[in-house]
């Protein structure tokens, strides 16, 4: 079993609700994503994919259509919560806002993120591990051990 990693960058938005910090207010992040899936390499001399786990250009592929693209300069906000109408409001300036069913901490985002990659992974590739940093030292890390 071999693992590969692919990292990627996007610039995001959030605020949290009911937050007893100052992270409370509305603020962004350049969040920095690392994400390791594992399989076996493919073993098959006619496969234009011989030696790979994955092509690297598929995991990108699966991650700027489902995470990068979608959350690049966007502001993530709990739509389950009153922050809602604010969400509302700022859509109707013009700004692009995404409602997540949970409060857009670094860690609930590892899960959405998990779930998001692991239905686009073809047959016989796994999610093996993700990490999140939302600023250089801070950051957040989803194993596939830990989520069985």
């Amino acid at each position: 079993m071999i693992r590969i990693t692919k990292i990627f960058t996007f610039e995001t938005a959030h605020v949290l609700y009911n937050y007893d910090g100052k992270c409370k207010n509305m603020h962004g992040h350049s969040y920095k994503l690392f994400v390791t899936v594992k399989g076996r390499p493919v073993n098959d001399l006619e496969n234009p994919k011989n030696g790979m786990v994955v092509d690297f250009g598929d995991i990108k592929s699966i991650v700027k259509s489902e995470i990068v693209d979608v959350w690049d300069h966007a502001v993530l906000i709990n739509g389950l919560s009153p922050h809602r109408e604010l969400g509302e409001d700022m859509e109707e300036k013009g700004h692009k806002v995404i409602y997540c069913t949970f409060q857009p901490t670094c860690e609930n985002m590892l899960y959405a993120i998990a779930a998001k990659i692991k239905s686009k992974l073809p047959e016989g590739i796994s999610l093996a591990y993700l990490k999140l940093h939302e600023t250089e030292n801070s950051y957040g890390e989803w194993f596939a051990e830990d989520n069985q």
